[in-house]
């Protein structure tokens, strides 16, 4: 394995393995260390709030099926956190592709850890 293979990180990299991907097919991964409240995901998804003790946005779930998928993708897409690459990322669970906001455009995963 080269370094560069090394430093390429994947959505099974974070957050435990979760409940059946049969079941939650999506999974999102919030850089929290990144949000700096601005509450555009929480305008737009019911799985996003603010919370009024740290001002910061806060998920209820990581992990989604397709009633929730679209609204979470637009909370993704809203996020204006790291110059609007956004700090939600919504990734595919059978294909480890990033969904939202998918700023490569080629479907790997957008975090700056």
């Amino acid at each position: 394995m080269s370094d560069l293979d090394a430093e390429v990180q994947t959505a099974d990299d974070y957050g435990g393995d979760g409940p059946p991907v049969a079941e939650k097919p999506y999974k999102i991964i919030f850089e929290a260390n990144a949000c700096f409240g601005a509450g555009k995901c929480a305008e737009v998804s019911d799985t996003w709030s603010m919370d009024i003790t740290t001002g910061m946005a806060k998920p209820e779930t990581y992990y989604i099926d397709e009633d929730d998928l679209d609204h979470n993708v637009r909370a993704a897409e809203v996020c204006p956190a790291k110059k609007d690459d956004g700090c939600i990322h919504v990734v595919d669970r059978r294909t480890g592709e990033e969904i939202a906001p998918d700023p490569h455009g080629d479907g790997t995963l957008s975090v700056d850890w």
